[in-house]
């Protein structure tokens, strides 16, 4: 068996585990989902969801931070989309184990 160890780490995995763990919240993915469709300004958000702007403003920029939201300022106003290529990224990452080969078994434990 191959141990791997902290500095086996590929640095190319950092934006996928950071996407993932912005998407590790159910209020983040209720905010994606809505921004499936469409961009929506944070009023918009803010009514959609019944949380108050601050609490958006966290999750927003999470999701912002991990490179999954665009934002885009209108005046007085911020609107958020998804940004399209960051999830290409995860769904090329995510591709890779729909072709799984068989999975070998474990080896027997020994006492």
């Amino acid at each position: 068996m191959q141990t791997i160890t902290s500095n086996d780490f590929n640095p190319n995995l950092v934006p996928i585990l950071s996407s993932f763990r912005a998407l590790s919240d159910p209020i983040r993915l209720q905010i994606v989902e809505l921004l499936r469709s469409q961009e929506l300004c944070v009023c918009d958000l803010c009514e959609l969801l019944s949380i108050k702007q601050p609490k958006l403003s966290f999750h927003l920029k999470i999701l912002k931070d991990a490179q999954l939201l665009h934002s885009r300022q209108d005046g007085r106003w911020v609107y958020y989309s998804l940004n399209l290529p960051q999830w290409v990224i995860l769904q090329d990452y995510l591709a890779k184990y729909r072709c799984l080969n068989p999975i070998n078994p474990a080896n027997a434990c020994q006492d």
